[in-house]
């Protein structure tokens, strides 16, 4: 057993008692369960970051779209028109803004591995993302989505990028995924040039939000890098291949981002017959409190920067956190 109990634990409990077997005055030990107790029920509270409209909170509203892309980028821009026009019908007025994110490979799936990606690759400024721009005006909102991007110069392999548009319909950011998926029999390299090993993140009022890409999870320093440069939440769109034990892995390591940099994590993945779907709403305390399963739709929440305050307050790893330096540096 680690030291590491969540607030009200019988573990923090024990921890409790210790502390009044040293001498110290009644009052202060009293003082100090009282303000635990209150920093613990703020931690627990009811949960902001619920399913369907999210009440008064002027928080940033986000939302995943889970859909198995197909390989027309038409038709991938179209799906994506329809799930996010239904997840701000449902989010209403957000004073915050709202920040809705599709999966990995959006634009085009991955098909089959003979499948040529440099065939339907497109540039930054291209007609997917030009379309984004168009959506996320109309709507008013920021929108991530994965796409295929095409190299400056002729390769047959591309870049798997992440992009973000804002409500202006101008791109925002853009994220080239650092780990290949190089793993259970799958060798992405053939297919994908890595990007930069450099974070990105950007803001949408007052949260700023880290961008992961599918095979990024599996690595916690790319989301402590994140944290670093100041996320509240970490987007994650993904193409999350099924596969015997595939869906315990991908909410096991969810939920494990979400509590080790306590903040919020949403997921978006794809569906279908290759994909393991279960897009995921996180909190910062790893509460999964919205999950879609193996069917597309949307799944809507608000991030509130008090609860997060709250659970970092009351579970301080960030600050606790010590810097390790390797035989190389």
């Amino acid at each position: 057993m680690t030291g590491d109990a969540e607030p009200g634990s019988s573990t923090l409990g024990a921890s409790g008692s210790d502390v009044s077997k040293r001498s110290r005055p009644v009052e202060r030990i009293r003082a100090d369960q009282a303000a635990l107790a209150d920093a613990t029920e703020a931690a627990e509270s009811p949960d902001p970051l619920v399913t369907g409209p999210a009440g008064d909170s002027t928080g940033v509203h986000v939302g995943v779209l889970q859909f198995a892309a197909s390989l027309d980028a038409v038709q991938n821009l179209a799906t994506i028109t329809s799930l996010a026009t239904d997840a701000v019908a449902t989010i209403g007025a957000a004073p915050g803004g709202i920040v809705l994110v599709a999966p990995e490979a959006a634009m085009c799936d991955f098909g089959p591995t003979a499948f040529d990606l440099s065939g339907v690759a497109q540039r930054l400024g291209g007609p997917f993302v030009i379309g984004l721009g168009a959506l996320a005006k109309r709507l008013g909102v920021t929108l991530v989505a994965g796409m295929f991007e095409r190299p400056a110069r002729q390769s047959r392999r591309v870049y798997n990028t992440l992009v973000v548009v804002g409500p202006d319909g101008e791109l925002l950011a853009s994220y080239r995924k650092i780990h290949l998926y190089d793993a259970f029999g799958y060798v992405e390299s053939e297919r994908l040039i890595p990007g930069p090993v450099e974070p990105v993140t950007f803001a949408v009022g007052d949260v700023r939000f880290g961008l992961m890409t599918c095979y990024d999870l599996r690595f916690p320093e790319l989301a402590a890098a994140l944290v670093d440069r100041g996320a509240d939440a970490l987007l994650v769109p993904a193409a999350w291949l099924a596969g015997p034990h595939k869906v315990d892995h991908w909410s096991t390591l969810l939920r494990a981002r979400a509590i080790e940099t306590t903040s919020y994590v949403v997921a978006a993945g794809q569906c279908g017959s290759h994909y393991s779907g279960t897009s995921s709403l996180l909190d910062p305390m790893g509460l999964t409190v919205a999950t879609l399963a193996d069917e597309p739709g949307a799944a809507v929440g608000v991030i509130d920067l008090r609860r997060l305050a709250d659970v970092r307050k009351v579970n301080p790893t960030l600050k606790n956190r010590r810097r390790w330096t390797t035989a190389s540096q």
